[in-house]
Order: C-alpha cells, then sequence, then structure tokens
C-alpha cells in the first residue's frame, strides 16, 4: 500500500505542483507586456488568461498531493517526524502564499486588461504586479525546499 500510495502522492506532485509552479514563474512578465500594450498585446493578453486559469485549476488539484501526502505517512508511521512537520508547514505556507497573494494579484491584472490603458484603476494594477515576481519566486522555492526534504528526510528513522 506505501508503494502504490508513494507512486499516486509523486505522480499528482509533477503532474499538478508542475504546472502550477511554470505558469506562476511565466505570469509576471506576459502581465508586463500585456498591461504595457504594443503590437504583442492580444497574444499576451490571451496567455496571460490561460496562465491565470492554469494556476487556478492546478492548484484546485493540487490539494491531492498533501492529501496523499499525509495518507502515505500514516501508513508508513512516520507522521510525528520533524521532516515531515517541516515539509507540511511549508506546504501549508506555499498554499498560503498562492491563495493570499499570488492568486489575487494575477486576477487584478487579468482584470486589469478590461481597462483603458493609462487609467488611474489600470495604473493600479500595474503597480500591483511589483511583488508578483518576488511571490511568484517564493513559492516556487518553498516547493522546492518541500521536494529536498521528501528527498533527504534529515533525522528519518524510516531507514531510508
Amino acid at each position: 500500500m506505501a508503494k502504490f500510495l508513494l507512486s499516486l502522492h509523486v505522480l499528482a506532485s509533477v503532474l499538478f505542483i508542475g504546472p502550477v509552479a511554470v505558469a506562476v514563474s511565466m505570469f509576471p512578465r506576459r502581465a508586463g507586456a500585456a498591461l504595457a500594450g504594443g503590437p504583442e498585446q492580444a497574444a499576451d493578453a490571451g496567455m496571460l488568461r490561460q496562465l491565470h486559469r492554469i494556476t487556478q485549476v492546478y492548484a484546485l488539484l493540487g490539494i491531492a498531493v498533501p492529501v496523499l501526502g499525509i495518507g502515505l505517512a500514516q501508513v508508513m508511521d512516520v507522521l510525528g517526524q520533524s521532516w515531515l512537520i517541516a515539509s507540511m508547514v511549508l506546504t501549508t505556507v506555499a498554499a498560503l502564499a498562492l491563495l493570499l497573494f499570488v492568486l489575487p494579484a494575477q486576477q487584478a491584472a487579468v482584470d486589469a486588461l478590461a481597462l483603458e490603458t493609462g487609467s488611474e484603476e489600470h495604473g493600479k494594477a500595474v503597480r500591483g504586479l511589483k511583488l508578483l515576481p518576488m511571490t511568484a519566486g517564493v513559492f516556487n522555492l518553498l516547493w522546492a525546499v518541500v521536494v529536498v526534504l521528501m528527498v533527504v528526510r534529515p533525522g528519518s528513522t524510516t531507514g531510508a
């Protein structure tokens, strides 16, 4: 049972968290281009909407990763180990960063596409994007640390 849950957990991580990480990373640059105007604005606006949709859908699907991980930890009897607790805390922080900072900033950028370039609301949306690259980087860094903790498992008593 543990091998089956581990396989599902890893597969869900790759298929659901990977696209979110890529979409979150690509969004700030596309948002700047789409909101700045220019000859490629329509293509950038379409890509921006698509990246936001990918982030939303795969973030929802990504809930499977910690759910499967907790099930796996119960089967392996490692729920109380420090590396797993740290991973769960970092996963929670990453989820909160996505929900509280990344997704609202993405939505504001998508909403700004409908605003007239040069308007006060449009300018406000563009200024609101300043923290998005940093937030995206923190989100991805948190997931990278979780992956390392899952592989290295410092202090693990599972023997692997």
